[in-house]
């Protein structure tokens, strides 16, 4: 019997619903969440990525502002631009999009943002935070994933679970989450595999719940995987175009034959992606509400 699909597009929807309710009562104190996007160059994905953001935060009533720059800005250009905006009182979120430029240092630009508008959660002190179990900013990606597994009501707590990967984006700060005593979705016991992994398949295939983020097409297959396991695919793979030349995409998981054996699983696209642009607009409404002195989840 073939494993539900876990939609993450009407899980997003669900969560945007409550953050636009909250914009509307911020915005009778007047509190307004404010976003800067800034990209550099015409990468087509990270336009399409910062496209989708912008009309997020439109929909939900932010204050938003679009930064793009010329793929040969100099990195003291772009930093003096996120010096403006960490003073800016309107703005309470700063995302640049990465990559960058192979001219520009990306980390001196990512700590060059206020921590207290971080809201990638990708700056040292909110990386240190999350480790010691602080309120901070949760990356984007793992913050979503907590929340597919919270809605489908995942048993996490005790579980056995594996997350291959090892980023600073996805891999590791979702095991700093999911190892955690955090409620409803923590406690877990947690295994990173990467690509220095030997045997990676015995590993996966004793996982409750296996997480897959390392950018190779349908790197998991269903012999890799235990019966009636909770997958969840982060991987957005271009492979090709389809007949009306939009990108073919598949993740690191090969869905068809996984979906046959695993309890749950998340599509690609319609899974994981939606989330992501979605906790990035919940940690903007969160920022916005700790620099109005008002309870928050990052403060």
């Amino acid at each position: 019997m073939a494993g539900i699909i876990i939609d993450g597009k009407a899980i997003a929807e669900k969560i945007r619903a409550q953050i636009k309710k909250e914009v509307e009562e911020l915005k009778e104190k007047g509190i307004i969440p404010g976003l800067v996007t800034i990209l550099v160059g015409e990468n087509p994905a990270s336009v399409s990525y910062v496209t989708a953001k912008q009309k997020t935060a439109h929909e939900l009533g932010f204050y938003s502002v679009q930064e793009n720059l010329p793929e040969n800005v100099s990195e003291d250009e772009l930093i003096k631009l996120i010096f403006k905006y960490n003073e800016d009182p309107k703005i309470h979120g700063i995302l640049v999009q990465l990559p960058l430029p192979r001219h520009i240092n990306e980390r001196r630009v990512l700590y060059a943002i206020d921590p207290r508008k971080d809201v990638d959660g990708f700056h040292p002190v909110n990386v240190g935070k999350l480790v010691i179990g602080e309120p901070c900013f949760i990356p984007c990606t793992p913050y979503g994933i907590l929340y597919l597994l919270a809605e489908t009501g995942v048993q996490v707590d005790g579980a056995d679970v594996v997350v291959v990967g090892r980023s600073n984006i996805v891999g590791k700060p979702m095991a700093i989450l999911l190892m955690q005593k955090r409620k409803p979705v923590g406690n877990a016991t947690v295994t990173i595999c990467h690509t220095g992994t030997r045997n990676l398949a015995e590993h996966t295939r004793r996982a409750d719940i296996l997480i897959v983020a390392v950018g190779v097409p349908k790197a998991i297959t269903a012999d890799m995987v235990k019966e009636g396991a909770v997958v969840i695919d982060v991987g957005v793979n271009r492979i090709g175009t389809t007949p009306d030349g939009k990108a073919k995409l598949c993740g690191d998981v090969d869905f068809d034959s996984v979906k046959e054996k695993a309890g749950y699983i998340t599509p690609v696209p319609g899974g994981v992606g939606p989330m992501t642009i979605t906790m990035l607009m919940k940690n903007t409404l969160e920022s916005a509400k700790a620099w109005a002195g008002l309870p928050s989840e990052v403060a």
